[in-house]
């Protein structure tokens, strides 16, 4: 027996985002100190023994190898074919990296994702909505377009859910149709943890998930090689196609295996497949790709083109259309007070954030407050409120950070609207364990009516609010006491200008010490941006509310320059925005 094949796996577990234990297996590298890790992630339905054979035949001595059983399947605990969300699912892969880059001492740096299915729509979601540093990402006929072989089932299943709430599918898909390996085939049809039933809320969040990511694909900018089966029953090839073309990453390759079935590492011609992923990885790993800086991502690329074009003047039948839609904005405006409000004060404005936070329609008589309801209903408002609650999350999370290492908190946030959400998540905290509190805004009117809160809510001994200009540099490097905890919530994305967002970065980064934190968010996707753009305006005269977006790689590279590193994050389930805690390098 060859020296690869007495890898013996340790059979471990880890803890979760939400508290769930999860298992994997671990094959500790052979040849002395990991040069890093390969992590596995199988297809749905399936678990870790399914891909236990890569660990042999990826062929990588020198390298840990990991794979889990994801949440509801092998001996992961959990409802079978279930987790609460597909957000939730991604969200345990930061979960299983973190906890390898913890327990097993391997960064993200020196790690490569190798994952199939809807495995692999799970790894490119994390890859985009995480941004993480890792060292190379192979796909595997990724699940972005299920064959669903019954006429409009997809609708059928959204009507369904509405009606039964939670309930579950089995798949049609038979081992023959997965692969031409006898043994395979065999080993699928006997295994009893193979997870024949899939949730409809997983299989419709899979659908609505990919959708995006392979639409946005450009925001992904790690070395990516994408392994296409050539005869695959179970997913459509298009998106796959579409995927790789839109990649950001300059790094790329697309390799179609004909005649190959939608078990692509578990093929019996894979190691076709395997050896490419091989050579991908150690090229990757040997002579590893300058990662590609964003910095400059206002001036050239996807998401300036995107700008520009939601920006331009439309014509034609889209002008009519557009036209109608601000008309009948102008209407709703007369029953609902929010959209009101949005009218007098910009629908960016910390107005119109303190009335979306605050949730409680209102308007004239009931069909007022209907229509209220449906306003503070969009998706983009539900994402806005999201947010909140994870700002809350980590803001509590810097203050535990800093009590740890015997730091006094002091907090600045630098354009905080009427403050609500950090006015709220002291609340929340013992609040002798804060020292002091500064809110600034450049708005007059935001500073009074935070002002007139910070009384209301009995905090006037902690927190203070005063005018200042969150992109002033030096202003903010001069702030006094100087804070160790700096809060930047909803003001870099209403801003195109990278210019503009390192100077105010910068002056934060000499503000805060070495070992102080700074709470940060992102928005790396909007399913309502070309609406926004043509219909709603800003705070800033009255001007259309275009955006930019940034992905969070370069929200995160911005960050990154200035002197922060990232230790954690969150977003929502939608993938709109993004909460970000950083840590002030040490000096």
């Amino acid at each position: 027996m060859d020296r690869l094949s007495m890898r013996q796996p340790q059979e471990l577990q880890f803890q979760t985002h939400d508290g769930q234990t999860l298992f994997y297996r671990h094959w500790p590298a052979v040849e002395g100190q990991p040069r890093g890790a390969v992590v596995l992630f199988h297809r749905g339905h399936e678990h870790s023994g399914r891909v236990a054979h890569l660990a042999d035949e990826l062929n990588l001595p020198g390298y840990d190898i990991f794979a889990w059983d994801a949440r509801g399947h092998g001996r992961s605990p959990g409802e079978r074919g279930y987790s609460p969300s597909l957000a939730d699912s991604v969200r345990d892969i930061q979960s299983f990296t973190g906890h390898i880059a913890g327990n097993h001492g391997i960064p993200l740096e020196r790690m490569a994702v190798v994952a199939q299915s809807v495995g692999a729509v799970l790894a490119a979601t994390w890859v985009h909505d995480y941004a993480p540093p890792i060292r190379a990402l192979v796909l595997a006929s990724p699940a972005f377009k299920v064959k669903l072989y019954v006429p409009f089932a997809r609708p059928g299943l959204k009507l369904m859910q509405r009606l039964r709430g939670k309930f579950f599918v089995n798949s049609y898909v038979k081992a023959k149709f997965l692969t031409h390996d006898p043994e395979r085939i065999a080993s699928y049809d006997r295994d009893p943890l193979i997870t024949r039933p899939i949730a409809v809320n997983i299989l419709l969040d899979l659908y609505e998930t990919a959708e995006r990511i392979v639409a946005d694909a450009a925001a992904i900018t790690v070395p990516t090689q994408l392994l296409i089966s050539g005869a695959d029953w179970v997913v459509h090839r298009g998106p796959q196609d579409r995927f790789y073309e839109r990649l950001g990453s300059r790094i790329k390759e697309r390799i179609v295996l004909d005649g190959f079935y939608h078990d692509t590492l578990g093929e019996r011609d894979r190691q076709r497949a395997v050896d490419a992923a091989r050579r991908f990885i150690l090229r990757e790993f040997d002579t590893p790709s300058a990662p590609r800086s964003l910095l400059d991502a206002d001036q050239i690329g996807p998401f300036r083109e995107e700008s520009d074009r939601l920006a331009s003047t439309p014509t034609g039948l889209a002008a009519w259309y557009w036209r109608a839609a601000r008309a009948n904005l102008e209407l709703g405006g007369l029953l609902s007070d929010g959209v009101r409000l949005g009218h007098e004060t910009g629908f960016d404005s910390g107005s119109t954030l303190d009335y979306v936070y605050c949730n409680t329609p209102s308007g004239r008589g009931a069909l007022g407050r209907m229509a209220d309801r449906q306003y503070l209903d969009a998706i983009g408002w539900r994402g806005i409120r999201q947010r909140k609650v994870h700002a809350e999350e980590l803001i509590a999370e810097a203050v535990r950070r800093l009590h740890a290492a015997g730091m006094p908190v002091r907090m600045v946030d630098i354009a905080a609207g009427h403050g609500r959400y950090v006015l709220e998540a002291l609340e929340k905290l013992d609040r002798v364990a804060v020292q002091s509190i500064l809110l600034r805004d450049y708005s007059a009117l935001n500073v009074e009516q935070g002002r007139a809160l910070i009384a209301a809510k009995g905090l006037g001994g902690i927190a203070r609010f005063e005018q200042g200009d969150a992109f002033d540099g030096d202003d903010l490097a001069a702030l006094s006491p100087a804070p160790t905890l700096a809060v930047v919530s909803g003001l870099y994305e209403l801003f195109p200008d990278n210019a503009m967002i390192r100077r105010s970065l910068d002056g934060l980064a000499r503000a805060v010490p070495p070992g102080g934190y700074l709470v940060y968010t992102g928005q790396p996707w909007h399913p309502q941006l070309e609406f926004i753009a043509r219909v709603l305006t800003s705070h800033r005269a009255g001007a259309a509310w275009v955006m930019r977006r940034r992905s969070q790689a370069e929200m995160d590279e911005l960050v990154r320059s200035a002197g922060f590193d990232k230790v954690t994050q969150r977003i929502d389930r939608w993938g709109i925005f993004t909460v970000s805690l950083a840590r002030r390098r040490d000096a």
